[in-house]
């Protein structure tokens, strides 16, 4: 675990941990959350054998939008873990990010917003499609509000042996 520390890039602190028993409705931030693998968050609707089993937005970026008038609880653009100190749209595919024992592997970089979400109706514009990114669950485990969460970045050898193994 020290080397893997060594090689960790950047830390932010969980502020939210969100679910939703139906697609297409907001998220509630429940504090705490059991991720499976390869799955997703128990309980929520996106969890599935998929590449967006976990959503994630950046804390900073949501306070942006709420300088801006949205009057915007966490969960409300679908996201299921807002982070503070962590940019993810910076992010490239396949990083990795640490939080306790969950490990979960950055798969899409935003989204097609479908312009009819109740945010893009008040607000002219959306946050998720630009600033929110996707993951799978890479290993298992518990996550709830104050974990920290270290970001591991790919490196250009290790796409590049996964590609030659594929």
């Amino acid at each position: 675990m020290i080397e893997e520390m060594a090689e960790m890039t950047g830390i932010g602190i969980v502020k939210a941990v969100c679910v939703s028993r139906e697609k297409g409705t907001e998220k509630h931030n429940a504090g705490r959350a059991h991720f499976i693998e390869d799955f997703g968050i128990e309980g929520d609707a996106h969890a599935g054998k998929w590449h967006r089993q976990v959503s994630l937005l950046s804390h900073e970026k949501i306070e942006e939008f709420r300088k801006k008038g949205a009057e915007v609880a966490d969960g409300a653009f679908g996201e299921n873990l807002v982070v503070e100190g962590i940019d993810f749209r910076l992010l490239p595919v396949g990083t990795r990010l640490l939080c306790g024992d969950v490990i979960l592997e950055i798969t899409q970089i935003g989204k097609e917003c479908h312009h009819g979400c109740r945010i893009f109706q008040k607000m002219g514009e959306c946050i998720m499609p630009r600033e929110g990114v996707f993951a799978k669950v890479i290993h298992g485990g518990e996550i709830q509000t104050g974990n920290r969460m270290f970001v591991k970045k790919v490196e250009e050898e290790d796409l590049w042996a996964e590609a030659e193994t594929k």
